[in-house]
């Protein structure tokens, strides 16, 4: 096992939960050569997980070990007291998912094992000869990865648990779309190549052989979902009420009343709705919002055409803010000031943002999955997802975290996630552009409006659909059906259509994620106001930003506490 406790904070004393928690960081990603993948942590790089039964047993085990041990440790100051609260509570959680099988029942359109084992080679260095013979050897592992893995889709499938039909349909799709003659295998091949040259000779044998085999799996996995899972897996794409409750737990770190959560997603989706028909009257008037929307995506400033061109306006806009903000909003470090704006390999049509490694020889990075065929681009409705994906979103939350190795253990700084901290501090960066003013342009602003308008709607439809409550009366009421999901969708969503179908089954296979970004937004709001009413006149924004980010990816009742002194 790799030891990494040895390295920890020369500013502050290891404590023996940092020792706690840096035993159970080495162990996970031992067992998790994806996540050390993710995270940074160098050595892993030729190993994929073990998806098997046995393999979410041994995650379990370690779980609950760690669990035991903090039960039986002393935190020595509010650090360790952070410490101690976060991980039993994330892997408290993890662990009663684990119970409840959703581990081994795992399959939908974008995060589980299936787009993980694929995903992970887009972080992986391809600069040299040895970086494309280490991408190989792990890439002739996906067949293996993915046999594990149909053992526990199998062993769920025994207990009853399956994934919804929709989920496997598109799921078996995107299998296929890898495989495809110009789908990520074949491509990956065409395209390789080192810091100097394409590459040649034995490794490029290597890799195409591995690429073949994988892409095969891939192709085979996709025929196995419609032949073994299908014809189980529910018509119905609600999870439950119960499931749900846990879900959302999950991914908030928090406790909501679902009812009362639900009803204030229809009034956020009612007066951002609002602010954007002022807008579009503003525009021209008498505009209706959809006309609003007709006349900025025409306007010739809002046009990028080409995803080199995405690609270097993502980077200029992140520069931009970065030396605008810092010293000034927020403390960024210097290895904080670099980020790294990349068109994905991939076309899905997600955004995302991965973290830099641990000594930041890997920055952090903001990633534009495109569509195949998309071309065009309007920086109206995108401008606000820069600042949600990179700065003052994702990239300050994570690479600040992950910086403060004189204060956080590796757990700490590298591995503790939450979607209510994470997504819900992201849309709170987008607020908070907005209150500074980077969202005055009328395009700029209807774009925020109507990527807040979306995670408004996700709210509505995420909590409804799965938790069996009445749909509006606006999509005819009653019971809510696919259908009225997606006319509530595109009526709010104010995106192409490719990434609306996308994302509609995204929250009709993940159930509870997607709602933890305006929710997680609320409860960060919440929080700010509360601290100003403590502070009154001494309140200071950029140290709130500080204090709550130095602390890290906890949940969100974990945020709160140590924010406020109350653990």
């Amino acid at each position: 096992m790799t030891d990494t406790t040895t390295s920890t904070q020369a500013g502050r004393p290891q404590t023996e939960v940092d020792r706690i928690a840096e035993r159970y960081f080495d162990a996970m990603v031992e067992l998790s050569p994806i996540n050390a993948t993710y995270l940074g942590v160098p050595g892993h790089d030729e190993d994929l997980d073990d998806l098997s039964p046995a393999g979410n047993a041994a995650q379990s085990q370690l779980r609950q070990r760690t669990l035991e041990e903090l039960r039986g440790a002393t935190p020595t100051d509010d650090v360790d007291k952070v410490t101690v609260a976060a991980m039993t509570e994330r892997l408290g959680l993890a662990e009663e998912r684990y119970a409840a099988g959703l581990d081994e029942m795992s399959l939908n359109v974008i995060a589980s094992p299936l787009q993980g084992v694929r995903d992970v080679f887009d972080l992986m260095r391809q600069d040299s000869v040895e970086d494309w013979r280490v991408f190989a050897t792990r890439m002739a592992k996906i067949p293996q990865a993915l046999e594990g893995y149909k053992e526990s889709l199998l062993a769920a499938r025994d207990r009853g648990l399956v994934a919804p039909q929709r989920q496997v349909v598109e799921s078996a799709k995107q299998s296929r779309d890898l495989t495809a003659e110009d789908g990520y295998f074949a491509k990956l091949v065409a395209d390789a190549r080192t810091e100097e040259a394409p590459l040649d000779g034995d490794v490029k044998t290597q890799l195409a052989e591995a690429a073949q085999a994988a892409s095969a799996a891939y192709g085979a996995i996709a025929d196995w979902l419609e032949r073994e899972l299908l014809p189980h897996a529910p018509e119905a794409d609600a999870c439950g009420r119960e499931r749900y409750a846990l879900e959302s737990r999950y991914f908030l770190g928090a406790s909501v009343d679902l009812e009362e959560t639900y009803r204030w997603g229809q009034e956020q989706v009612a007066d951002l709705h609002a602010q954007m028909q002022a807008i579009a009257e503003g525009l021209e008037p008498g505009a209706s919002v959809e006309r609003g929307v007709e006349i900025l995506d025409a306007d010739e400033r809002y046009h990028l055409r080409g995803t080199d061109a995405l690609k270097a306006w993502m980077q200029e806009r992140a520069d931009e803010v970065i030396t605008n903000l810092k010293d000034v909003h927020f403390d960024i470090p210097g290895p904080v000031q670099r980020i790294e704006c990349m068109i994905a390999p991939t076309q899905t049509g997600g955004i995302y943002y991965t973290g830099p490694s641990d000594d930041f020889s890997r920055p952090g990075r903001m990633w534009w999955s495109v569509p195949k065929g998309n071309t065009e681009f309007r920086t109206w409705n995108e401008l606000t997802t820069v600042y949600h994906e990179g700065v003052p979103g994702h990239h300050l939350q994570v690479a600040q975290t992950v910086y403060r190795s004189e204060l956080l253990n590796k757990w700490r700084r590298l591995e503790s996630w939450t979607s209510g901290h994470g997504e819900g501090w992201a849309l709170y960066a987008e607020r908070l552009m907005a209150e500074l003013g980077y969202m005055d342009d009328p395009g700029n602003r209807m774009g925020w409006l109507a990527g807040q308008s979306l995670r408004a709607a996700r709210v509505v439809i995420d909590i409804g659909v799965h938790c069996g409550f009445e749909a509006p009366e606006e999509v005819g009421g009653g019971e809510w059906t696919y259908d009225k999901a997606w006319t509530y969708l595109t009526r709010y969503g104010f995106m192409d259509e490719k990434v609306l179908r996308f994302e509609l089954n995204r929250y009709l296979g993940w159930p509870g994620q997607a709602p933890a970004y305006k929710i997680g937004e609320r409860l960060w709001l919440q929080l700010r106001d509360e601290v100003k009413q403590r502070e009154g006149d001494a309140f200071d924004l950029k140290t709130f930003h500080r204090r709550a980010l130095d602390i890290g990816g906890v949940g969100l009742d974990t945020l709160r506490a140590a924010v406020l002194g109350t653990l």
